[in-house]
């Protein structure tokens, strides 16, 4: 099953021709960077990462690197989610004016370039999920083939395992103004205050990790065997979250989960 997914992929892709892929470093978007290089040729394929407030130094920097290491065109832009009307606000469609700016900036790239299609990390796992962004993807045709050719998380990781992706087993990932519950609005600060605190619980060992922000509430979310870890180091994780700007410092016993905020929308909605 899997493999035919993967022949679906390649088939996608030969049929786009020419790509401009919106990479982040993760693992769906460097396991799509890899496969259309192989599958169309790295002349045809120009990775564009966009560096932003709500996006970590570290994974910046590591996104550089995984370009050089499959020897990718790729480029990399400034963008500023703050600044974008409709998005500091943080309403539930937050995702939409993000997603929506990213491809205001990648289609003059692609046209400039020459380049027939724009691609991004979808996933299929995402349609079961709150992912505004999908909406704008629709109204600018930027394609998902990860999610065209059926393809979910824990496939593509085997994949990317299987083809030598040091990725393959890296956390999931999403942009720091995702651990801000809906409604409270967002501002470089408390992007900083996130960023940082992140910084700090990582360097015990964590690697999947979030600090949801409730005003002056840090509400952390580790995986359940990583409480432990958590908990031996608590005196100073909230020393110094304290020292950021938190007031309380928590830990969720539910332990991490993807998009946990959007808990909040389907409480408004009932």
């Amino acid at each position: 099953m899997i493999e035919h997914k993967f022949q679906k992929l390649e088939e996608i892709l030969i049929e786009m021709e020419t790509v401009v892929i919106a990479f982040s470093g993760g693992v769906d978007s460097t396991f799509l960077l890899k496969v259309a290089i192989d599958t169309l040729g790295r002349e045809r394929v120009l990775a564009v990462t966009a560096d932003s407030e709500t996006y970590p130094f570290e994974e910046l920097q590591e996104a550089k690197q995984l370009a050089t290491q499959l020897h990718a065109r790729h480029e990399i832009i400034e963008t500023s989610e703050i600044n974008i009307p409709g998005y500091a606000e943080n309403t539930s469609n937050r995702c939409y004016f993000c997603k929506k700016s990213l491809f205001e900036h990648l289609i003059p790239i692609m046209k400039q370039q020459g380049y027939k299609n724009i691609a991004f990390g979808l996933i299929a796992d995402d349609l079961g999920e709150h992912r505004p962004g999908t909406q704008a993807a629709r109204e600018y045709n930027v394609r998902g083939p990860l999610q065209e050719a059926n393809l979910y998380k824990s496939e593509i990781r085997e994949l990317s395992q299987q083809m030598g992706l040091r990725t393959w087993d890296k956390p999931s990932f999403a942009c720091l103004s995702s651990r801000i519950t809906y409604g409270e609005e967002i501002t470089i600060e408390k992007l900083r205050r996130i960023d940082w605190s992140e910084q700090v619980i990582r360097a015990t060992g964590i690697r999947q990790v979030r600090v949801r922000t409730h005003g002056e509430i840090a509400r952390i979310e580790v995986e359940q065997e990583d409480i432990p870890v958590l908990l031996k180091h608590h005196d100073e994780i909230t020393s110094k979250l304290q020292e950021f700007g938190y007031t309380y410092v928590t830990m969720d016993l539910s332990g991490y989960k993807s998009g946990s905020m959007n808990k909040t929308i389907k409480k408004a909605v009932k």
